[in-house]
């Protein structure tokens, strides 16, 4: 089993690498800003029976639940 995966940031392209929590279930879903262009990306994380970890992205919505 791993404990971190990496994705490419949906607008900059860069490999960002994230710590994966295997205690919270083989489906997860959040949010992380990327930490080069600060863009929003959606993460998957899928873990299958032998462990083995997906992380397919998308790019979050843009919106901001702090508009004013």
């Amino acid at each position: 089993m791993k404990d971190e995966a990496s994705y490419s940031c949906d607008s900059c392209g860069e490999e960002i690498v994230v710590p994966i929590d295997l205690s919270a279930g083989t489906s997860q879903e959040y949010v992380e800003d990327c930490p080069v262009c600060c863009r929003p990306n959606l993460i998957h994380v899928e873990v299958d029976e032998d462990g083995d970890v997906r992380v397919p992205i998308n790019e979050a919505p843009s919106t901001s639940i702090y508009q004013t």
